[in-house]
């Protein structure tokens, strides 16, 4: 029996589906693993791959709408609600370029089926490894940090293999121009598949070296035969190109890779190990589950809920895959994986809640590689945020687009229900993990503070307009993806600009001292947040303005989460109307997002009830794959990582909250979880964390890298705590 947490999960059978196969990736190649014996099929994919859109013209920049904006401003602060829904260049709805998957390497046996005795198909979240085994033969998979290559490794007594690449997936579109390579090497073969877009001078092409150990190897295209060997092992990349790729030197590197003869899986492996394991096991989760449930596979525990088993192993799983996924790009709405071509909402980069729902928990989980990843796409994309800042505001700066296919970062996707270029606060989200990440540590990012920089200079040139009473409104202003009951989408002073716009130059401020005066003083002229007739945080400051409250995004409470600038400890009348605004909001269309973020903002508002319920939706909705990969809606519909990547965050902020200057303690612990163990938390006073709690009380050991005194808030209030950097600290708060 399993005394401790399981750090992996298992399956008796085959994925029968894409979404069921089991996951692993370096954060640029992924692998979907169905662990097949018959036709073991490992679906390869990479963050580059995305479509060329039909037309790629000037409809995939920014509108120059810069010259209209005055005559926008003036009409809706006269008081015209709909004045926004022009403001456009008329072109229609276009989406960013959707992410699809490369092909399946596909290893069939002619002979039959194996033994399938004893099958058990694995994913240890420790290693990355995929694995299925039966009576005599052992395929497993990895995708290599060290090497950023896609590694299996197939073992058996007399292995008869038919081994190609197939770019067969659904969806694809049926004018791929698609060519086939297969050579026999000194090893075993060369395999090699190029797909051309339809109409495109861009392709991807995969490379896979098979390395044969004992028996024969035949062509037999599109790929080749093995007959009788002891051991097959595939090492597999995958380019997006222009023109044609070069597959020899393609095969040279991966030939390179091999070293030994024979070729070794293990030291392919134990250069992965140390990259990939030490980041895994830097925070782990115990809640005391049931030595037997721990150790049932995924499918069974998902079918109990409420499980305490089943809620650790997620939080693993949920580390595994953000880690697994994140590097090149942080994860798309699917991660790093898809088995489709026509995946949901094009598999973007999502800023307006669900990358950074995603994210949310890097800093605090101990997963710099995450917000590296992050600081990446931001680093790669500024010139097109100051396009964007240029051509829509008139403006110097930057500022993000809604959604991006990881090419593009100018702010095309918008219509007249989205007017999604009109919505100024996403550099500050986007932005905020960074920020997070430097208070942990201690040291601020230069590349960090440079955007900062040019997120407060976007503000300076944009906040020109004032009301009666002399303060700065934002407008135009635009609260995703919801509107007023009585107005249309495009409006003034959403609650979340305003947030963001204080939050963005106090925080500039702070990092540039030498413009602190004049960041500060505009941040000080923007109005305060409004509280409606209902006792509620207004989603728009402007009066009149009336909300809509069923709405899956909590754009307006912003300022709670991720923010720190509603608390119940410091602005506890405005804590009080947020909390109001929570309750009367309601989950439109179930979706994930909509029900982790609610958590998340409960969490900051020490409502636990209100964080179980909210989970309860959740792991009650049917939401997750037997992958443990997660789905946009109730009853595993539509693949997407939101649920998935921010249910750690959840668990983390239920039970450890931090600021620079503030530890709270098991701010909001959920009932059906009294006893439990969480550790290796990272503080952003500079200390990491390691909490345990029971019905008779908790104790946290912190380890405190700076000397510096911080609030310590528990059930019993609030107290100073004074850390001295290399001197632990022992505390002992009351649970109830």
């Amino acid at each position: 029996m399993s005394a401790e947490p399981v750090h992996g999960t298992w399956e008796p059978r085959p994925a029968a589906r894409w979404e069921d196969a089991f996951l692993t990736g370096n954060g640029h190649h992924g692998a979907l693993v169905s662990g097949d014996p018959d036709d073991d099929r490992t679906v390869v994919t990479h963050h580059t791959l995305v479509r060329p859109g039909e037309g790629d013209d000037g409809h995939r920049l920014p509108p120059r709408l810069a010259d209209r904006l005055p005559l926008l401003q003036d009409r809706l602060l006269s008081g015209d609600r709909e004045a926004a829904e022009s403001f456009t260049d008329g072109r229609p709805l276009r989406w960013v370029r959707a992410f699809h998957p490369a092909f399946q390497v596909r290893l069939r046996r002619p002979d039959g089926v194996p033994d399938m005795e004893g099958y058990r198909r694995t994913l240890d979240f420790t290693t990355g490894v995929a694995r299925a085994a039966g009576a005599g033969w052992t395929s497993r998979v990895f995708v290599s940090r060290a090497d950023d290559v896609v590694v299996q490794h197939v073992t058996g007594p007399g292995l008869n293999l038919d081994v190609s690449l197939d770019h067969r997936l659904p969806g694809a579109p049926t004018g791929l121009g698609v060519g086939h390579g297969a050579v026999l090497t000194p090893e075993g073969a060369l395999l090699s598949l190029r797909a051309r877009y339809p109409g495109s001078d861009l392709a991807c092409t995969g490379v896979t070296l098979v390395a044969v150990t004992g028996g024969r190897t035949a062509l037999a295209p599109p790929g080749v035969h093995v007959e009788g060997a002891r051991s097959v092992l595939l090492l597999t990349r995958v380019r997006r190109h222009t023109g044609e790729a070069d597959v020899v030197a393609e095969g040279r590197a991966l030939r390179e890779l091999l070293g030994e003869d024979p070729p070794s899986y293990d030291a392919l492996l134990d250069r992965h190990l140390p990259l990939h394991r030490t980041a895994y096991r830097r925070v782990t989760l115990d809640l005391a589950a049931d030595p037997g449930e721990r150790l049932l596979a995924g499918s069974e525990l998902l079918a109990r809920p409420r499980s305490a088993a089943l809620l650790e192993r997620l939080f693993a799983a949920g580390r595994y895959h953000l880690l697994s996924s994140s590097g090149l790009f942080p994860p798309r709405l699917t991660g790093l994986w898809t088995g489709d071509w026509d995946t949901a909402w094009s598999g973007a980069f999502t800023n307006d809640a669900n990358l950074n729902l995603q994210t949310a928990s890097a800093a605090a989980a101990a997963l710099p590689e995450v917000t590296e990843a992050l600081a990446s796409l931001i680093q790669r994309q500024l010139p097109d945020w100051r396009d964007n800042a240029r051509a829509v505001f008139g403006a110097r700066g930057v500022v993000a687009p809604a959604h991006s296919d990881g090419e593009s970062g100018h702010s095309y996707h918008f219509s007249r229900e989205y007017p999604l270029h009109l919505w100024t606060a996403g550099a500050d989200w986007l932005l905020k993990p960074l920020v997070d990440h430097d208070e942990t540590r201690g040291a601020r990012d230069p590349r960090t503070a440079a955007a900062l920089a040019e997120v407060a200079l976007f503000y300076e040139d944009f906040l020109t307009r004032t009301d009666s009473e002399g303060r700065l409104v934002v407008v135009p202003s635009y609260s995703p993806e919801n509107r007023p009951a009585n107005a249309s989408w495009g409006t003034v002073d959403a609650a979340m600009d305003l947030s963001a716009a204080r939050h963005a130059l106090l925080t500039a401020a702070a990092y540039h001292p030498e413009h602190a005066g004049r960041w500060r003083a505009l941040a000080d002229r923007l109005p305060p947040h409004r509280i409606n007739g209902d006792g509620a945080l207004a989603e728009w400051a402007r009066p009149g303005l009336e909300d809509s409250y069923d709405h899956r995004h909590l754009s307006h409470l912003y300022g709670v989460w991720p923010l720190d600038e509603i608390t119940p400890y410091d602005t506890p009348e405005l804590a009080a109307a947020a909390r109001r605004a929570l309750e009367l909001r309601g989950a439109e269309n179930d979706s994930a997002h909509g029900h982790l973020h609610h958590a998340l903002i409960a969490a900051r508002l020490r409502d636990g009830e209100r964080v179980a319920h909210a989970l309860g939706q959740v792991l009650d909705g049917d939401f997750f794959h037997a992958s443990l990969m997660s789905a946009h809606y109730p009853h595993r519909h539509v693949y997407n990582a939101d649920a998935a990547h921010t249910l750690p965050a959840v668990l983390i902020e239920a039970l450890v909250q931090s600021t620079p200057d503030r530890l709270v303690l098991l701010p909001a612990p959920l009932p059906a979880y009294p006893s439990g163990r969480l550790h290796g938390i990272r503080t952003r006073f500079g200390a990491t964390l390691d909490l345990t709690w029971s019905p008779d009380g908790a104790t946290a050991v912190l380890r405190p890298t700076r000397t510096h005194r911080i609030d310590l808030w528990t059930s019993a209030g609030a107290e100073p705590l004074d850390l001295v950097a290399g001197e632990d600290r022992v505390l002992t708060p009351k649970t109830r």
